[in-house]
């Protein structure tokens, strides 16, 4: 049980991006496909399932005790960068530069930005390029999680499933008052998951 809920929190933290991303393609008006958001899926949980793997073969060269605890204590530092990032951004009314943590309003300007060709659809082209940005939230995470333990399978499944209901339920909601408020505090959400998935890891 404690695997698939530590599998749950990483992928739902590090599809809060998609969530963000969704919204702003709602606001948009740009339609996203079946396929373009599956290769999108697939991208995001390849990169998740590198950066684990990766972790966990950091691993085997520390005592499980340091391993679990260094993993942890990672986690927790970047659920606390996430926050402190996200509520200087709140106060500073800034933009952030990077395509992570974005808030709604960044992210329409990318969300346009990515639809190449102008046409109100992602092809299958675009869809690599907004999977490639998308993946780098992912992978600094995805190396921590799987230092601690976080199962890799149960991570990349679940990564891969909420990629793809994550993006639609944001396009869904993109012009509604519901999508501004969480496109706005997604990152902020995304810190906390990321600070109880540590927690939990800690405890473990």
């Amino acid at each position: 049980m404690m695997l698939i809920l530590s599998a749950l929190l990483f992928s739902i933290s590090s599809n809060l991006d998609n969530l963000v991303i969704g919204i702003a393609y709602g606001i948009k008006k740009i339609n996203i496909g079946i396929l373009p958001n599956c290769i999108i899926a697939f991208i995001t949980s390849l990169g998740t399932l590198i950066s684990m793997l990766f972790g966990s073969y950091i691993a085997k060269f520390l005592p499980t005790s340091i391993s679990n605890s260094l993993g942890a204590l990672i986690i927790i530092a970047l659920g606390i960068y996430f926050i402190i990032t996200s509520l200087l951004k709140f106060r500073n009314k800034t933009s952030s530069k990077e395509l992570a943590l974005k808030d709604v309003n960044d992210m329409v300007q990318y969300a346009e930005s990515s639809d190449l060709d102008k046409s109100g659809d992602i092809s299958i082209k675009e869809s690599f390029l907004v999977a490639l940005g998308l993946t780098f939230n992912n992978l600094g995470t995805g190396v921590a999680a799987s230092i601690t333990g976080v199962s890799i399978k149960f991570t990349v499944i679940s990564t891969f499933v909420l990629s793809i209901i994550i993006i639609l339920l944001g396009e869904s909601i993109g012009n509604r008052v519901l999508g501004k408020i969480w496109g706005k505090y997604a990152p902020l959400f995304s810190g906390v998951l990321l600070i109880i998935l540590g927690i939990l890891e800690l405890l473990n």
